[in-house]
């Protein structure tokens, strides 16, 4: 966010102003002041004051020693750190995938290895420091292959990717759709097919929607002057059952539900009588086509207008209130 969520203030204010929303909002705070990577923020405070946990969003922590620090620190509370690993002194300018695409497009590229040297060093450093880590937004077959054999030698690390890699590839940028323009961008066809199965099979362990509304003059522009990111929250589900139609549904409530809990730690209501409910409603074979005119959000930078999809999310019901999507 901007500001970031650095202080126990924002943390409490955050709190405080969601309790008359029909949906629980949990802060994530910030791992360093103003997301720089610099300075410790104040971690401890916020997690008193309802962070759930702690990231510096979409700026990858590129110091080893700052990173080892924040470890150390959140195991005063059994807290988590997210990162999305991007080393930025690997092609700085790169805009799409380093490979065919991007030569063919006569665009710079970005290698699946800035992604992955993060993630390699920060398994050792989740390693010495015994704590918990989660990665976010992983693009690479050998990130999760470095994620996989981290579990199973016992580092205490989890991984989410996100829709839109599972749904497409570089190959798709042949238009220069600043919709699709992401960061880790699209990577190969052979990549998102690997991620595919990751999901399926249990390596990776949640999902994670990246929603970020843009403006609608941060999209509409050249391709190389266009921001990153997508919205993502209202088609997360539609999206997920349309290209992996296979996966049982219980795996989807694992992902989406189940394991990020488990992961932050987030207290789920059992389904009895008397319980608080907090559900989401869903509708496994609803076939509908997602237009402009139905999103929800302020933005509508999304490269799935005008998509068909099977699977919809419904509705919630939250305590005693039901908020349905159509009327």
């Amino acid at each position: 966010t901007k500001p970031a969520i650095d202080a126990k203030s924002q943390v409490e204010y955050i709190v405080q102003q969601s309790k008359s929303l029909p949906v629980r909002v949990i802060p994530i705070g910030a791992v360093t002041k103003d997301t720089a990577g610099k300075e410790l923020a104040e971690m401890y405070d916020m997690q008193k004051s309802g962070a759930l946990t702690f990231s510096d969003g979409l700026h990858c922590i590129q110091s080893s020693g700052m990173l080892l620090k924040a470890l150390q620190y959140i195991k005063a509370f059994n807290g988590t750190i997210i990162q999305l690993p991007d080393d930025h002194s690997i092609a700085p300018h790169g805009l799409i995938n380093e490979g065919i695409v991007s030569t063919r497009l006569g665009l710079p590229g970005k290698p699946m290895m800035a992604e992955e040297l993060i993630v390699a060093r920060d398994i050792k450093l989740a390693r010495y420091t015994s704590s918990r880590l989660h990665f976010t937004g992983v693009s690479s077959p050998k990130s999760l292959e470095y994620i996989k054999r981290g579990k199973e030698s016992g580092i205490n690390i989890t991984c989410s990717v996100t829709p839109y890699h599972l749904a497409f590839c570089d190959e798709d940028l042949a238009e220069y759709d600043t919709n699709l323009k992401v960061n880790p961008p699209l990577r190969t066809r052979e990549a998102m097919l690997a991620l595919r199965t990751a999901v399926a099979d249990g390596t990776v362990d949640c999902i994670s929607t990246h929603h970020i509304p843009l403006d609608w003059d941060a999209k509409v522009c050249e391709f190389e002057y266009a921001k990153n990111g997508m919205i993502g929250l209202e088609t997360t589900y539609s999206v997920l059952k349309s290209v992996l139609p296979d996966v049982p549904e219980d795996r989807w409530i694992e992902l989406l539900s189940i394991n990020p809990g488990k992961i932050f730690g987030i207290q789920h209501e059992s389904i009895n009588v008397f319980s608080q409910a907090n559900l989401t409603l869903f509708e496994p074979k609803k076939q509908y086509t997602y237009n402009k005119q139905d999103i929800r959000s302020k933005s509508a930078n999304s490269p799935f207008i005008g998509k068909s999809f099977t699977g919809k999310a419904a509705g919630i019901i939250n305590g005693q209130q039901l908020f349905l999507n159509e009327p």
